[in-house]
Formats: structure tokens, C-alpha cells, sequence
């Protein structure tokens, strides 16, 4: 693997580690916390978390894991090396799942609730069971892709 080769995969793999870290963030401290708060507590904290979230720092981080894998594996394929290229394809997949996963599941639930104008009682039980579940599947996914990123490190050179 080249050095470029190599750089990239290593910021993919930072990209990637960051961005499973949040969504794992989530799934231990922030969900678990604001489920203990009052509806109110509830909506108001998560409409303002949407808000927040949608930052030059997250975007690196979501969007450029994937595309930061998809270059690595091209650059893989490009060198001839292979040995990491099951290893990157997995990554690259995964975290792609991740961005599915938010852009069809988490992102429209967000927006709803942005948009709700029920009591928030309801808005929360319409929101906060589903939305839990599937950021567990993409703190899941999205770690998922990290480990394989960081093996396609690992077996980069063995041959």
C-alpha cells in the first residue's frame, strides 16, 4: 500500500472511530439520561440536539468516513495490494449502512419531531422508542465499519 494509500485509510479510520463513538455516545449516556427527563425535557432537548448536530464537524465525520473508506479502497484496488481489500469493501459497506440507516430511519424521525406540533407526550412516544433502536443499529453498523477499517490496517502489508 502506498503512503497516500495509507494516510487516507489512517483519517478513514479516525472518521470512522469518531463517528461510531457519537452514535455510541448516544446509545449509553444521552438516550439513557433523556429518558429520564419529562416529555417536555424530552422534545425540547432532542429538537435542539437537531439543531446542533448539523455542523461542519459532524459532516466530516458522517460523511467523510464512508467516502474517506470508498478512497482507500480504490486506492487499494488502484496499488494491486489486496490483501486489506476485503477488509475495506466491509468497511466501506458498513458505513455506507450507517448513512442509509440515519438518512431513512433517524433524519426523517428527527424532522418529525422538529416539525410535531401534538403535545409532546405524544410527540415523544411517536419518537423515542423507534429512534433509540435504530441509532443502536447504526452505533452497530458504524463500529462495525471502524473494526474492519482498522483490520484492512492490520493485513495492509501481510501477503
Amino acid at each position: 500500500m502506498s503512503t497516500v494509500a495509507g494516510v487516507v485509510l489512517v483519517v478513514a479510520i479516525v472518521a470512522a472511530g469518531l463517528i461510531a463513538g457519537l452514535f455510541y455516545s448516544y446509545a449509553v449516556s444521552v438516550m439513557p439520561g433523556l429518558a429520564r427527563a419529562d416529555d417536555q425535557t424530552f422534545v425540547t432537548a432532542m429538537r435542539e440536539i437537531n439543531i446542533a448536530i448539523v455542523n461542519g464537524w459532524f459532516l466530516l465525520t458522517f460523511l467523510g468516513a464512508p467516502l474517506l473508506a470508498a478512497a482507500a479502497l480504490v486506492l487499494d484496488l488502484v496499488a494491486g495490494a489486496g490483501g486489506a481489500l476485503p477488509w475495506l469493501i466491509a468497511g466501506f459497506v458498513l458505513l455506507l449502512a450507517m448513512i442509509l440507516i440515519s438518512a431513512a430511519k433517524n433524519i426523517p424521525m428527527n424532522n418529525a419531531l422538529d416539525r410535531g406540533t401534538a403535545p409532546v407526550a405524544e410527540l415523544r412516544a411517536r419518537f423515542e422508542t423507534s429512534w433509540v433502536r435504530w441509532n443502536l443499529l447504526r452505533a452497530a453498523v458504524s463500529t462495525a465499519g471502524f473494526v474492519c477499517l482498522l483490520g484492512g490496517w492490520l493485513v495492509r502489508d501481510a501477503g
